[in-house]
């Protein structure tokens, strides 16, 4: 089992930065797909990116251009650098861990192990 631990949120302007981190803490060594999944009041969660093991990445077509996820392993840690930030982009935004790493889901329930969330403001 793996605990996954988010940071980095807070309120920003349209055209701002922010970096997400989300630690994992457990059975690290196992390999894991890691995703970045967000959800604003009153929408499902949606997909925005993840990372495989052996640094594979899919994005979500909102996002590209704009977002980058990467993983340092050493520090069991994946981040979500965020750019060019709009109003739409308000929202929690969740790190989770998948146990399918033979290709990258991007589906919420493929997703086994969920961290608490971060709230990331974009004000106009």
């Amino acid at each position: 089992q793996v605990q996954l631990v988010e940071s980095g949120g807070g309120s920003v302007q349209a055209g701002g930065s922010l970096k997400l981190s989300c630690l994992a803490a457990g059975r690290t060594s196992s390999r894991y797909t890691v995703g970045w999944f967000r959800q604003a009041p009153g929408k499902e969660r949606e997909f925005v990116a993840a990372i495989n093991w052996n640094g594979a990445i899919v994005a979500a077509d909102s996002v590209k251009g704009r977002f980058t996820i990467s993983s340092d392993n050493a520090k069991s840690t994946v981040y979500l650098e965020m750019n060019s930030l709009k109003p739409e982009d308000t929202a929690i935004y969740y790190c989770a861990a998948s146990l399918r790493v033979d290709s990258i889901p991007t589906l919420a329930l493929f997703y086994a192990y969920w961290g608490q969330g971060t709230q990331v403001t974009v004000s106009s």
